[in-house]
């Protein structure tokens, strides 16, 4: 298309900005969010733009941006984990929707995943979005989240299950747990969500295995190998929320009840946002998804 370029991300502090700006505006007049929110601190925004130019290092093939006219107008973050193509951003300006800056993008990432049995995203509410996924044939998977403020009062019994905190020394054990819940490990993401979120719980006993990553109030990502130990590392996640922070966890699908319950359980307020979408596989389980790293 005339002035249309489509072309792969660099490393470069200039890309990863512009990506993180084609997503706070095209979020904010999508999803109606204040750009950056609650990213807006600076220790969160960086960590934004670390995770863009995490993906183009590892994935360069899967990382695309839109320009026209010379200014960035869409991108589209993709990644090939151990067979599951995953979409960890695909964004455009609300000026350039109906110039196929989208459709070229998506086709671009997509040829990333080329040989990939099975697809996974998070989407967000958009209409148009969740059209594009479904015409790739995505099964869209309803999703909720829980936010507020956590009622510690019922979080008194600890469980019999030891939770304890993890480090790099555990990336095995993770990439186990994820092969076993979602069909292929995180790998090389565990070392950047261990750099870049406040903590990593483990909980590992006879009684089987999971992680947790929390960040501030959000729950980042927590997989395990049965229902008993997610709620476990659920509810020591929510334990350790600050005092002052909302809590947040995103993308609940219906085989997540146990999550849900623990949620209403604390007090947390739940309602439905966007979808978790997937291809070739049913929604992993006992599983709450990462945004950007699935």
């Amino acid at each position: 298309m005339e002035g249309m370029l489509i072309r792969q991300l660099q490393d470069t502090a200039a890309d990863a900005e512009a990506v993180r700006a084609i997503a706070a505006s095209a979020f904010h007049a999508t999803e109606g969010m204040a750009p950056d929110t609650p990213a807006g601190a600076p220790a969160a925004r960086a960590q934004r733009l670390a995770g863009t130019r995490h993906l183009v290092r590892t994935d360069p093939g899967g990382c695309w941006i839109a320009e026209q006219g010379g200014t960035a107008v869409g991108a589209a973050l993709s990644m090939r984990r151990e067979g599951v193509w995953i979409l960890a951003l695909f964004a455009v300006l609300p000026s350039a929707r109906g110039e196929d800056a989208g459709r070229l993008l998506l086709e671009r990432a997509a040829e990333h995943g080329r040989g990939c049995l099975r697809g996974l995203l998070c989407a967000s509410p958009s209409p148009a979005a969740a059209r594009r996924y479904r015409q790739a044939g995505f099964t869209l998977h309803p999703a909720m989240r829980l936010t507020g403020t956590v009622d510690r009062s019922g979080l008194l019994d600890p469980g019999d299950i030891p939770v304890h905190p993890g480090s790099a020394v555990h990336t095995h054990l993770l990439d186990s747990v994820d092969r076993r819940t979602r069909g292929s490990a995180h790998g090389p993401d565990h070392a950047f969500m261990l750099a870049h979120y406040d903590e990593l719980l483990i909980a590992d006993s006879l009684a089987g295995s999971g992680y947790c990553y929390r960040d501030g109030g959000a729950v980042r990502l927590l997989a395990a190998t049965s229902k008993r130990i997610a709620t476990r590392l659920l509810r020591e996640a929510l334990a350790r929320v600050p005092d002052g922070e909302e809590a947040l966890v995103e993308f609940l699908t219906a085989e997540q009840e146990w999550a849900v319950d623990v949620g209403l359980e604390v007090g947390l307020s739940l309602d439905t946002r966007g979808y978790l979408a997937v291809r070739g596989m049913r929604p992993p389980a006992p599983y709450l998804p990462n945004g950007a790293f699935l």
